[in-house]
């Protein structure tokens, strides 16, 4: 584990799915740092959480990095713990990882469909539900996924990706009816657009190429929309929203 600020008692807030410092994970973790919060990055590229990391206490917030795998139940329950024991509480919980692989569906491999479904939604529960134990004790607490409109929807080559994201929109509906009358907040953001930053530059530089200016979606105004839903007083919660730019088609 790496510490880049020690906790002074501050609440905390953990971030799954933080890579590159330019993507939606990292400008989720500034935007919760800026809010007053403690956040725990846990991930598998050390070197990446700690670059974020340092760009938080360079901005005089808080941040802890620590390695962890989502789809190891022991590492995500240890990453809760952790968190829970930086801050003064466990404020919010944010669900960034995983994302799409497309695949034929005919030449598909059963390991490529659990893998998918693994990184989207075995992921999405462990970090839920370890979570919500600590957050139902408290009475408190924001737990927030990130989605896509895959979730909504199917389209061709996108069978385990819309497999994974759509059970694991279901649920969260679940663990919204559940755990809201406990006190626990459960949102599904559904991102839909492409994230305008350096993975799909390398990987896909050109789902860029004929976007016009603002078209495709900026991480750090997406950020803006989770610190404002995990900030609503209980008596008006939102469950999901969707954000795309003004020029994406759905």
């Amino acid at each position: 584990m790496v510490t880049s600020v020690l906790s002074d008692g501050c609440d905390a807030a953990i971030v799954f799915g933080v890579g590159r410092s330019n993507g939606l994970g990292a400008a989720i973790a500034r935007r919760f740092a800026k809010g007053g919060l403690h956040v725990v990055l846990p991930g598998r590229t050390q070197a990446r959480l700690d670059q974020v990391a340092d760009e938080i206490c360079d901005a005089e917030g808080r941040a802890t990095s620590l390695i962890a795998d989502v789809t190891d139940e022991v590492a995500v329950s240890n990453a809760i713990n952790a968190a829970r024991e930086i801050g003064n509480g466990l404020s919010a919980a944010i669900y960034n990882a995983g994302g799409n692989r497309w695949g034929d569906f005919l030449t598909m491999e059963a390991g490529f469909f659990e893998q998918v479904w693994r990184d989207n939604c075995l992921g999405a529960f462990l970090v839920g539900r370890e979570a919500a134990k600590v957050m139902s004790a408290q009475g408190s607490g924001s737990i927030l996924y990130t989605s896509a409109s895959a979730a909504w929807r199917g389209k061709p080559s996108f069978a385990a990706f819309t497999a994974a994201k759509g059970g694991a929109r279901l649920m969260a509906q679940a663990m919204a009816k559940e755990l809201g009358p406990q006190g626990v907040h459960v949102a599904t953001i559904v991102v839909d657009g492409v994230v305008n930053g350096d993975r799909v530059k390398e990987l896909a530089p050109q789902l860029l190429d004929n976007k016009p200016d603002d078209g495709a979606v900026d991480p750090e105004a997406v950020a803006e929309g989770y610190w404002q839903i995990h900030a609503q007083p209980r008596s008006a919660w939102t469950h999901e929203i969707d954000l795309r730019p003004y020029s994406e088609q759905f």
